[in-house]
């Protein structure tokens, strides 16, 4: 990663994720960047702090980076223990932003992500730009849950598709395998794979978790 050094700045990142390597680079990373990190392998250990802090009145400018896959706690479980104790989630007043990490580009758990209020989801390796982008996200993001307005952009390039090209997308979002939808529509798998190459072009996805991850922020399918 290269250092963007900044001015100083209030805004805290809770790092959880059971990488020691990754939880090093990141830390140096963030800091270097200007941020206050404290970072932690233990899911009940971040939970514990995250609610000490939560009653202290201190989790304002903070945000959440969380991994998804972990031993004992996943980073879906974490977070609904999060939204459980009005940490984050529609319940809490001022809800913690949280940002996930995978490196296993799992759709149904991007869609699982995103359905649990996160702001958005990133597969490792990530860049350093898309890091920052969502780091941006995160801190921009309102006190309380909205409806995002539908982006005219998105719906210009949905507006492309064709109709099989919008049900193999329905099923790419839903997190079926090429095989599935295949059955579902009753076309071959080798089908399936080209028109799944057609919705990534012309909506502009790098990949399958890129295409859930837009579709869900738009709220469509």
């Amino acid at each position: 990663m290269t250092v963007t050094h900044a001015g100083p700045t209030t805004r805290t990142l809770y790092l959880l994720d059971d990488n020691a390597d990754f939880r090093t680079t990141a830390r140096w990373w963030l800091e270097g960047a200007g941020y206050r990190v404290l970072d932690f392998a233990d899911a009940n250990a971040a939970i514990a702090t995250l609610e000490h802090q939560m009653q202290a009145g201190t989790l304002a400018d903070s945000c959440l980076l969380l991994d998804v896959r972990m031993p004992g706690m996943s980073g879906l479980q974490v977070h609904d223990a999060l939204i459980a104790r009005g940490i984050a989630g529609p319940s809490a007043q001022w809800p913690l932003p949280v940002v996930y990490m995978t490196g296993h580009g799992d759709v149904p758990l991007a869609v699982q992500a995103m359905e649990k209020g996160a702001i958005t989801f990133l597969e490792k390796p990530f860049e350093d730009s898309a890091l920052e982008q969502a780091l941006a996200k995160a801190f921009e993001a309102p006190a309380a849950p909205h409806r995002p307005p539908a982006c005219a952009e998105f719906q210009r390039r949905l507006a492309t598709l064709t109709d099989r090209e919008s049900e193999v997308m329905r099923g790419v979002v839903d997190g079926k395998m090429s095989k599935e939808i295949a059955r579902d529509l009753n076309i071959s798998a080798k089908t399936v794979e080209l028109h799944r190459g057609r919705v990534l072009g012309k909506m502009q996805a790098d990949s399958a978790v890129h295409l859930t991850r837009m579709a869900m922020a738009q709220r469509v399918l």
